[in-house]
């Protein structure tokens, strides 16, 4: 194919498609220029299929080069690795509105790539690579149900902005992400400073139609290059063997769905298919082994099909749900703080057999974490760490490092309570939450936003209010449909929405929607928010019942702190060479070996002047911080002050430390005004002595005792910051 070049103007910014010149051998490739961002994404297809799997096994990755944004690769081996957290989000964020619009019989392997070769931060790379993945795809012989697109939306000074700049989402309440086709919003992703639903509403509304243009945008260039879509092998199942498991499971899958606990429930469903699956296995035994393989895969999926319908029948239907609640019920709820008395706070959140415990520990500024990627931010100072064990849903399983469900749900409960975290001049900490889901039947990230909240306020951060989440569900049954509050596992699993909305009692924090079908209205939308904020409410009475407010205080266990400025010009001789006066310092005022024992003070220095000492002992603090001031004093000429001598020099005078780190020269000639002999005639080591700052000469202090004697003895000397004291040695 030869090189074809598309170009539109989206919101006042060229967007151009090039397609036919890069990476020819993909089964789909379109190389995507937003202003100076630009995105390769190619697709390729698997030729066979395992029709017998029951997923399908798509992959989509987000490739982070940092020679995009003029950067060379931290750690030892320099070159990219392991993605980091935003673009395994990113890869999430493409996936999720894709992944409902391919076939749901197809099962070849599909893998989309995004390469980001290029990044403007004010061009979204990630939204470029999801147009990019759209077109690829679409443009491909791989069957895709697209286009979809995805926008984000801002609002600054009321007023909404599609794909805002890096200066305007700064001063913008609301930082959204929506993705869907031409017809219908299938995924969102937002913070929000408490944003009321309404407004909300409107801004999904106003992404949408931005969505729109840029579908029709899609939709010409696929017209003219797009290949005919493949033929694909599936699993074949005739009628007479989905009636026959249908009148087989119907009945014993309905009474199990009934059940209310949740391992009763699972166990009692298991069974049922179990039976069914062994009672085909026992009867065709005389098939080979691998047209018994295909006979039981068939079995398998037919029995999931009788479990989706008998389950919707259950809710859409009759209006009930398995454990006796009403649609708009919340499970039952319980509380507790301060399970855990060494960290610095602790909090239980549990909502029927869902429970997380968070815990909040509280560092220095300088134990931010730093990011090494594309994005403009380059450290973080407030973190939420989501961990699901297996042992949550009774279950063995994989250990290891955080997956992506883990990195998305922590990202969502992060964004959450970022909403509310206070600034870095009103509490200067960097803080830490830890989510370890104990329990899981359903809406564990929103269990993690209430459990964290009521740990923030225990650990005593002075959040501006309290967040509580709530995940709503949506099973639809043709045109009839029924909103869940609260979903539990089954009902994610088997239902069509989750929707995830946590907020404050005013208004919106942070939104996730992923949806299993094509689209969903206004209307329904409209309602699952206001069903949302009246749960949301609910649950926040029972969080302030627990802990009213933020405590006054930190715990005794976390580190205390002590703000003042100095001359950023006299920053580095608080640093030293090397780092020399800084260690000295610490090592010092805490009384340890090295600075990396857990009992040394933090000092963190930033650019500004500001000083911010951390540790839990506040004599350590006080004492620190003097030697911090006594570095950066500056001797007053004229001025006099008491030192001591600390060097005793016959010939020549005394030295005389006014406070640590700050000498000066008393000459001999300035030490009495009568001539004497040798110094030690008239001061010895160790005396405290009363001085006037004369001062510099090559860059030394000097000093003379002689400019404030008074005859042959010191009387009524006012010295600084001392009261009226007399000078014990007088002259010989």
């Amino acid at each position: 194919m030869e090189k074809r070049i598309f170009e539109t103007e989206f919101k006042g910014r060229t967007l151009t498609v090039e397609i036919g010149q890069l990476a020819k051998q993909a089964s789909g490739a379109a190389l995507i220029r937003y202003g100076d961002t630009v995105v390769l994404s190619t697709v390729c297809v698997s030729k066979t299929a395992n029709i017998l799997s029951d997923f399908f096994p798509l992959m989509v990755l987000y490739q982070e080069k940092l020679y995009s944004v003029g950067k060379i690769p931290g750690g030892f081996i320099k070159r990219e690795g392991r993605p980091s957290e935003a673009a395994t989000l990113a890869a999430r964020m493409i996936d999720r509105p894709m992944r409902p619009l391919f076939p749901e019989n197809f099962r070849n392997e599909v893998q989309i790539v995004n390469t980001v070769l290029s990044v403007d931060p004010d061009n979204s790379p990630e939204l470029t690579a999801m147009l990019g993945s759209s077109i690829a795809t679409s443009i491909s012989e791989v069957p895709f149900e697209g286009p979809i697109a995805g926008v984000k939306v801002g609002r600054v000074n009321g007023k909404f902005v599609i794909n805002p700049t890096v200066e305007e989402l700064e001063n913008s309440d609301i930082d959204l992400t929506v993705a869907g086709t031409i017809d219908a919003i299938n995924m969102v992703e937002a913070g929000a400073k408490e944003v009321k639903e309404d407004d909300m509403l409107e801004a999904l509304m106003f992404g949408h139609d931005a969505i729109k243009e840029l579908i029709k945008f899609e939709k010409k260039i696929i017209k003219e290059v797009g290949k005919e879509k493949m033929e694909y092998e599936i699993l074949q199942i005739t009628d007479e063997l989905k009636e026959e498991i249908y009148s087989l499971a119907k009945e014993p899958l309905d009474s199990a769905m009934r059940i209310k606990d949740k391992l009763e429930q699972y166990a009692a469903i298991d069974k049922v298919k179990e039976d069914v699956v062994a009672k085909f296995e026992y009867e065709n035994a005389s098939l080979d082994k691998d047209e018994l393989n295909e006979l039981l895969t068939k079995v398998k999926l037919c029995l999931g099909q009788v479990e989706y319908e008998v389950f919707r029948k259950i809710v859409v239907k009759e209006k009930k749900r398995a454990d006796g609640r009403k649609m708009t019920d919340i499970r039952p709820l319980s509380t507790d703080i301060d399970l855990l008395p060494r960290t610095h706070g602790s909090a239980l959140f549990t909502r029927g057999e869902t429970q997380s415990l968070s815990v909040v520990t509280l560092g220095a500024l300088g134990e931010h974490q730093i990011i090494d990627g594309l994005s403009p931010e380059d450290q973080k100072r407030f973190m939420l760490h989501y961990n699901f064990p297996q042992f949550s849903v009774g279950e063995t399983g994989r250990y290891g490092a955080p997956g992506r469900r883990e990195i998305g749900h922590g990202a969502l409960g992060e964004r959450a309570l970022q909403q509310v975290i206070p600034s870095e001049d009103e509490f200067p900490y960097t803080i830490r939450v830890v989510s370890e889901i104990l329990e899981s039947n359903g809406s564990s990230s929103q269990a993690s936003i209430c459990a964290g909240c009521m740990a923030l306020m225990a650990a005593g951060v002075p959040i501006k209010a309290p967040v509580a989440g709530i995940a709503m569900g949506l099973i639809t049954d043709n045109d009839d449909y029924t909103i869940l509050t609260d979903i539990q596992g089954m009902e994610d699993h088997l239902g069509d929405m989750d929707f995830k909305v946590a907020g404050t009692k005013d208004g919106i924090c942070a939104l996730q929607m992923d949806i299993k079908i094509k689209g969903i209205t206004k209307d329904i939308l409209k309602e699952a928010l206001e069903q949302a904020k009246k749960a949301r409410m609910e649950i926040l009475k029972v969080i302030t019942k627990q802990i009213k407010e933020p405590r006054k205080e930190v715990s005794k266990y976390a580190p205390k702190t002590m703000i003042f400025t100095i001359d950023p010009l006299k920053i580095k001789d608080v640093i030293g060479k090397g780092g020399e006066m800084i260690t000295k310092i610490i090592l010092e005022a805490s009384n340890v070996e090295t600075i990396t024992d857990m009992n040394a003070v933090k000092v963190d220095i930033e650019e500004d002047g500001r000083v911010i000492i951390y540790h839990s002992n506040q004599e350590i603090i006080d004492k620190t911080a003097q030697m911090i001031k006594n570095v950066v004093k500056e001797v007053e000429i004229g001025k006099i002050y008491t030192g001591r001598v600390v060097k005793v020099i016959d010939e020549l005078g005394c030295f005389v430390e006014l406070w640590e780190g700050c000498e000066g020269l008393v000459h001999i000639s300035q030490l009495s005004d009568k001539r004497i002999e040798k110094t030690s005639d008239v001061v010895s080591l160790g005396d405290e002595i009363i001085v006037k700052a004369t001062g510099f000469k090559n860059g030394k202090l000097n000093l003379s005792r002689k400019e404030v004697l008074i005859k042959d003895k010191i009387t009524d000397v006012k010295v600084e910051n001392k009261e009226t004291k007399k000078e014990e040695k007088t002259e010989k």
